[in-house]
């Protein structure tokens, strides 16, 4: 029988092993994960009432650089910790967990406190603005023991695995091409927010809320609205792409591209800095070219229908998380079990994917969208963003990580 001595010795080297030290419990898989929120806007209040639908969990603290945001949090938890300084949220030792879900261009600035701190993180995506981040997040990460969720729900869907399954040389043959659409019939892409009364300098940390990001004077527009600004945004490139990359990118194993080249205008929303109609075009190291197309003008498609075209088949996938696999045939032959554009609407994974991410707390297992998902998916997407404003095609080098 182990003694006192031993039986310690082996939980810290258990804790070590489990990258358990700098502040996190040891917890067991029954356990009570205590999390924190870090950005209540849309997004993460939806984040939040997502979360606490899954068992055993307790959301005890949030933070956000607007301190008009709290109060919806604690009318939906009541007696809720709330902080304007997120680092006072990552101070409280017994946070097991966060969730980031701040606007992209301060992912970094919050993600690295948080693993330095000793907490797991649920990332929102896109995971890294910028190549100096993804490197930044990914020096942070390495070691650190620490599990990482990215935000990606779609990857915790049933069409997830039936596609892994069914996007193989045996059903498809030689895959040679990926089509994506997201197309929406909205306005500034349904992004467009009122300004509130008390967005104000009295209520909003402007200077947090800027980051490294070029210093304005404040302006409630940029700050409720940020999705329509270069300084902190990617546009549908980093809202929506990034979903359809990481799932394909998931399913198949793909790499970061070779190159890409990104296309498009502003053409229904003057007050918007990023585009509305969009071409993206990347060739993959695989020898597949993915393409990817969106829109503010037009819901043909709806948020998310792909075709993988391989010589024996295709594989679609749509917005209700629907795979088809359609045997190749010609034109002007019988077009057997193609599926028509769902009518159906975009089906949300999101509780499945916080469930998956709390279970990997417990059992110290990679999640089903790791942290080396996040980076390779944030890399094509940035690329993306980079050929758009430089107007030409972009490569990466993978030796220096830097977009050229």
């Amino acid at each position: 029988m182990s003694n006192r001595r031993e039986f310690l010795g082996g939980l810290v080297s258990a804790a070590v092993a489990a990258g358990q030290t700098g502040g996190s419990r040891i917890l067991g898989a029954n356990d009570r994960i205590r999390f924190g929120l870090i950005g209540a806007g849309a997004r993460g209040m939806e984040d939040l009432g997502y979360a606490i639908r899954c068992p055993n969990v307790e959301a005890v603290a949030v933070a956000d650089v607007y301190t008009g945001r709290f109060a919806a949090a604690q009318k939906l938890i009541p007696g809720i910790q709330t902080y304007q300084d997120f680092r006072r949220l990552l101070d409280d030792k017994n946070i097991d967990a966060v969730l980031i879900v701040t606007p992209q261009h301060q992912h970094c600035l919050q993600f690295v406190p948080a693993i330095q701190a000793g907490k797991d993180v649920y990332q929102e995506k896109t995971m890294a603005f910028t190549p100096a981040h993804a490197r930044r997040m990914k020096r942070a990460y390495e070691g650190s023991g620490r599990v990482v969720q990215i935000g990606m729900q779609m990857n915790s869907g049933p069409g997830f695995q039936k596609a892994r399954e069914l996007a193989t040389a045996e059903h498809m043959g030689s895959i040679t091409a990926l089509q994506g659409f997201h197309f929406r019939n909205a306005p500034y892409g349904g992004w467009r927010r009122n300004v509130p009364p008390d967005c104000d300098t009295a209520h909003v940390d402007w200077g947090a809320f800027q980051g490294e990001a070029k210093a304005y004077p404040f302006d409630p527009q940029r700050y409720i609205n940020w999705r329509f600004y270069w300084d902190y945004s990617g546009g549908n490139v980093f809202e929506n792409m990034v979903h359809q990359v990481g799932f394909w990118y998931g399913v198949l194993g793909w790499n970061i591209p070779e190159d890409v080249t990104m296309t498009g205008a502003d053409y229904l929303a003057p007050q918007m800095h990023v585009p509305d109609t969009m071409s993206v075009t990347m060739r993959q190291p695989e020898k597949v070219l993915f393409t990817w197309n969106s829109m503010f003008g037009n819901a043909y498609f709806g948020e998310g229908y792909d075709l993988l075209f391989g010589n024996s088949a295709t594989l679609i996938h749509d917005e209700a998380d629907n795979v088809t696999l359609a045997p190749q045939h010609r034109r002007g032959e019988p077009a057997t079990a193609v599926p028509a554009i769902s009518a159906t609407s975009y089906t949300d994974y999101t509780t499945q994917h916080f469930q998956n991410f709390f279970d990997c707390v417990r059992s110290r297992k990679e999640p089903v969208c790791p942290f080396d998902l996040g980076y390779r998916v944030s890399i094509a997407c940035q690329m993306a963003i980079a050929s758009y404003r430089q107007q030409r095609t972009v490569r990466w080098d993978p030796e220096t990580e830097e977009i050229v």
